[in-house]
C-alpha cells in the first residue's frame, strides 16, 4: 500500500526513551485536565515527524496524539505548538477536516516543553504519491479530494474563524523569502549556488500579496484518508500555517509533480494517465475553478519560491541530523535532497531577467 523504502523510514512508531518523557507525570496531568482520560497510559513516538516530535498515547478506552515543541530549541525558534492548536480548534466544522484538538499545555514543567493533545484519526496514510495498490479511479478520486480540500481552505474567511490576527497578511512573500534566506545561510554546511541565485531573484520578483489562510505544508503524507473510501478524514501538521498567498501554498503542493520519487515523494517520470492521477495543469485548473481565483498563468515564480523554501527547510532538517537533534534518523539524507530541490527551483527561473 505504501512505498517500502519511504515507509520503512517514516511510517509507524518507535519506543520512547525512558528519559524523553516522564510518562507518569504526563498521565497525572492528563487525568486532571483531559475529560475522559483514564490510565494506564502507553506512549510511543511516530517516526515521520521532522520538526515537532509527535507521539501516540494509548489508554484502555481511547487513542490520542501528542505534539510537543522540541526541548532542544529556544522558546522563540518557531515550533509554536500553540499556533497549531489554535488553528485546529478554529477549523472544527469549517469543511476542512482536522483532528479534534483536546488540550494545550504551555507549562514546560510537565514533560519538558509545551505540547497539545488531539484525537487520533484512524485511517490510511500514504507516503508514495503514485498510491500503489489502488485502482486508477480511486487514485483520481483521492487527488480530487485533496484538490477540493485545499480550495476549501483557501476560500475560508479568516475573520469568520477568529483568525484575522493569525498572521500579517501584507508582505507575506517578502517575509518568507527573507526568513528562508536566513535559514539557508545560517544552516547550510557549505555554499549552494542555486540557493543564492533563487534568493537574489525572488527578492526582486515577488508576486503581489493575496492573503488567505494557508496550510504551508499541504501534501499527501500529511493527510489521513478513510480506511476504504477516497475521502479525507483529517489534514495534519499545521506548524507552518499562517495568513499568506494561496497560490504559493498551491505551488508548494504542486512541486511534487516536478520531483522524482526518492527521499522526497514525487511524480516526475510517472505515467499519470495510466495511474489515473491528473497532470499538474489539469489539477491547477480544477483548483482555480473551485476557488474562483484568476488563472495563475505563470506558476513558475511560485514554484521557484516553493522550491527555495522547501530546500531551506530540508537544510535545517539535515543540520539537526548532523547535530543529533532530529526526530528521525533519515534527517541527514535531506541534505542531498535540498541540493536537488534547489537546482529544480533554479530551473524554474532560468533565462528570466
Amino acid at each position: 500500500m505504501v512505498d517500502p523504502t519511504r515507509a520503512s523510514r517514516f511510517a509507524g512508531t518507535v519506543p520512547v526513551p525512558g528519559h524523553d518523557i516522564d510518562v507518569e507525570a504526563l498521565a497525572a496531568y492528563l487525568r486532571r485536565n483531559l475529560d475522559g482520560f483514564s490510565p494506564p497510559l502507553l506512549l510511543c513516538q511516530f517516526r515521520g515527524g521532522q520538526s515537532n516530535p509527535t507521539y501516540m498515547l494509548e489508554t484502555p478506552g481511547h487513542r490520542y496524539v501528542l505534539r510537543r515543541r522540541p526541548v532542544s530549541v529556544p522558546d522563540r525558534a518557531g515550533h509554536a505548538v500553540d499556533r497549531e492548536y489554535r488553528v485546529l480548534r478554529a477549523l472544527q466544522g469549517s469543511g476542512v477536516p482536522v483532528p479534534r484538538a483536546r488540550l494545550l499545555c504551555q507549562d514546560p514543567a510537565v514533560i519538558g516543553s509545551p505540547f497539545y493533545v488531539m484525537d487520533f484519526v484512524d485511517g490510511r496514510l500514504f507516503w508514495d504519491l503514485d498510491l500503489p495498490g489502488l485502482e486508477p479511479a480511486e487514485r483520481a478520486a483521492i487527488y480530487d479530494a485533496m484538490n477540493a480540500t485545499l480550495a476549501r481552505l483557501h476560500t475560508l474567511d479568516p475573520a469568520d474563524l477568529g483568525l484575522s490576527d493569525y498572521g500579517r497578511p501584507e508582505g507575506y512573500m517578502a517575509r518568507q523569502v527573507a526568513r528562508w534566506t536566513r535559514e539557508y545561510r545560517d544552516k547550510a554546511s557549505k555554499p549552494m549556488p542555486a540557493m543564492d541565485v533563487l534568493a537574489d531573484w525572488l527578492a526582486d520578483h515577488l508576486p503581489a500579496d493575496q492573503p488567505s489562510l494557508i496550510h504551508g505544508d499541504y501534501r499527501l503524507d500529511n493527510i489521513i484518508l478513510h480506511p476504504t473510501e477516497p475521502r479525507i478524514l483529517a489534514v495534519l501538521d499545521w506548524e507552518l500555517s499562517t495568513l499568506g498567498h494561496p497560490v504559493a501554498d498551491l505551488a508548494g503542493h504542486c512541486l511534487a509533480w516536478h520531483l522524482r520519487a526518492g527521499t522526497l515523494a514525487g511524480l516526475a517520470g510517472e505515467d499519470l494517465a495510466k495511474l489515473g492521477i491528473p497532470d499538474e495543469k489539469s489539477y491547477v485548473r480544477r483548483y482555480l475553478d473551485r476557488t474562483g481565483y484568476e488563472a495563475a498563468e505563470d506558476l513558475a515564480p511560485f514554484l521557484a519560491f516553493a522550491a527555495f523554501r522547501n530546500a531551506a527547510i530540508l537544510i535545517g532538517v539535515a543540520k539537526r541530523g548532523e547535530e543529533g537533534t532530529a526526530t528521525n534518523t533519515a534527517a541527514r539524507d535531506f541534505g542531498i535532497a535540498a541540493h536537488e530541490v534547489a537546482e529544480l527551483g533554479a530551473e524554474f527561473i532560468s533565462g528570466r531577467s
